[in-house]
């Protein structure tokens, strides 16, 4: 368990998911996680609302933009790293094989986003924090807990962070000849790179969110019941615990970690 008043950049700080319907997906997550939530307004009119366990914000559950919704877009899970500079961020994301998708934009006085793509795939954000430095709490029960990026090139995706926020690095050789990598700050990990798994069809490339729970074949039981589909059942994974993955009924992909 860990509460947050600042983030180190190049840290992960936040995930978010945006879906096609705001009050089904409060509906699924509140019964998965025990989260409350706060609605606020939209500058288009409509709204998103903030997750809190207990009195601490921990995510966001937003509408989709128009151009999503009216191709069918699935929910997606957003990861966010902190930043210092977002408009020096973008101006050195061309520079790492990577592209700028989004900003640097001011969201009011909570910070300033950038969106960019690096070499393989993986829309990421970055955080210049304001008033919003991110999640309030991680790594326990209905938390954050840990992000990976799944990408057919890894190496290339690692030189980009690393260039980026000057990550360093830990590489663990896995059993089919890859590499798992872990970015890390001050020591320590933050987040995972890997290549694409070829058995697992359902992972696209991209980034895989990981929120803590107490049990896991019990909370894939809850999601099951409140329309979820479990793509990966619980299973023991070496170093890192008990883990399964859904897609939620809107069609956001989210794994389960044990904590």
């Amino acid at each position: 368990m860990a509460f947050h008043k600042a983030y180190a950049p190049g840290e992960v700080c936040w995930a978010d998911l945006q879906t096609p319907d705001v009050a089904a997906a409060k509906e699924f997550y509140g019964a998965l996680f025990g989260w409350r939530f706060e609605d606020l307004p939209t500058p288009d009119g409509r709204s998103y609302a903030q997750a809190f366990l207990g009195g601490d914000l921990v995510s966001v559950i937003a509408p989709q933009n128009p151009a999503q919704g009216q191709s069918g877009t699935p929910a997606q899970w957003n990861v966010y790293f902190a930043v210092d500079d977002a408009a020096g961020l973008a101006a050195d994301v061309p520079h790492t094989g990577g592209a700028v998708d989004f900003g640097p934009e001011a969201v009011g006085d909570t910070g300033t986003m950038v969106f960019f793509t690096p070499p393989g795939g993986g829309a990421t954000g970055a955080w210049q924090p304001g008033t919003h430095i991110g999640a309030a709490r991680a790594g326990e029960a209905g938390a954050l807990s840990w992000v990976e990026l799944l990408t057919p090139e890894p190496q290339r995706a690692v030189g980009c962070f690393q260039t980026l926020f000057g990550h360093e690095v830990t590489e663990y050789p896995q059993d089919d000849g890859g590499t798992y990598t872990t970015l890390m700050v001050d020591g320590v990990e933050v987040a995972g790179i890997a290549t694409v798994p070829a058995a697992e069809k359902h992972l696209d490339p991209g980034w895989q969110v990981y929120f803590g729970v107490d049990s896991v074949p019990a909370a894939v039981e809850a999601a099951r019941a409140a329309g979820a589909t479990v793509l990966v059942e619980p299973e023991d994974v070496e170093e890192a615990g008990t883990i399964a993955t859904i897609r939620d009924p809107q069609g956001g992909v989210i794994s389960l970690l044990e904590v």
